[in-house]
């Protein structure tokens, strides 16, 4: 990956475009990555919710003359930056959900480090079970999983969404990549499945939601769970209470954010570093909301 993105600065500006997003363990993350490799780094936060076509275009414009090396983008807008930026790399354009913007010779070029580390977090998973997932949720971040799943050349991609014209339109983008069907429900998503991934918000802190019913989950089940605040989410307390083997958010938020940073620097960063960061603001939050 070392020839992406522009020439490493002495002095890094990124950011993250997104709401709700005061939870985000990336500015830690971004920050730590920066300084253990000797660069003077500020990861902002840029929090607007509600934004239009108009209103990301202006906070764009911004990151454009600002300074910033990039941002990244996250919930609700991976799917409405696209048609706003200069370029997409191949497989942002592929799946039409962004979550990492490049500023490069005053052009801003879109990618997706959500499919990267997606890849490298549920690897180990996939080689100690079958090759059937359900994927719940076929927005950005259910785009991204579902098109790292097709790389990894799981032959059985099973979506639900509860707006089912938005997984009918995923499997259509993943037809040319291996392809993938629509279930009708969460029920017909999981018969047969061999593993399970949330791509939506439900279960993220304030919510205490769950977006499958207990009673589907099983031991003979691998859960993951895109979803990191809290850590350890209902859906995933659930699976563990039924023997299932799971994966918190925690990976794919450190090799997503790694991706994003090499990106942005042309350096590959510490993903052990990044994990020291990430845990500690996971357990700053632990100890305050047990305190609240």
């Amino acid at each position: 990956m070392s020839s992406r993105g522009p020439a490493a600065p002495k002095k890094l500006l990124t950011g993250l475009i997104g709401a709700p997003i005061a939870h985000s363990a990336s500015p830690a993350m971004h920050e730590r990555a920066a300084e253990a490799l000797g660069l003077r780094s500020h990861y902002q936060l840029i929090e607007v919710a509600g934004a239009d076509a108009t209103g990301l275009s202006m906070m764009l414009e911004g990151v454009r003359r600002l300074g910033f090396a990039g941002v990244n983008v996250t919930f609700p807008y991976k799917e409405a930056v696209v048609p706003l930026l200069d370029e997409l790399a191949p497989g942002a354009a592929a799946m039409g959900a962004v979550n990492t913007v490049v500023v490069k010779d005053g052009r801003l070029i879109g990618h997706n480090t959500d499919t990267t580390g997606f890849a490298r977090a549920v690897t180990p998973l996939l080689a100690r079970s079958g090759n059937a997932v359900a994927v719940i949720g076929a927005g950005g971040v259910g785009k991204a999983i579902a098109f790292a799943l097709a790389g990894l050349e799981v032959s059985d991609i099973r979506i639900f969404d509860s707006e089912p014209a938005r997984a009918e339109k995923l499997a259509a983008l993943l037809a040319r990549h291996g392809g993938a069907r629509v279930t009708a429900s969460v029920e017909d998503a999981l018969d047969g499945a061999t593993g399970l991934v949330n791509g939506t918000p439900v279960g993220m802190l304030p919510s205490r939601g769950m977006p499958v019913p207990a009673a589907l989950l099983h031991d003979k089940l691998w859960v993951a769970d895109a979803v990191y605040s809290p850590l350890i989410t209902p859906l995933l307390a659930a699976a563990q209470a039924k023997g299932a083997r799971i994966m918190t958010g925690r990976e794919l938020a450190i090799y997503q954010a790694a991706d994003a940073f090499e990106l942005f620097t042309s350096l590959a960063p510490s993903t052990d570093v990044m994990g020291e960061a990430f845990d500690a603001v996971m357990a700053a939050r632990s100890a305050a909301y047990q305190a609240a």
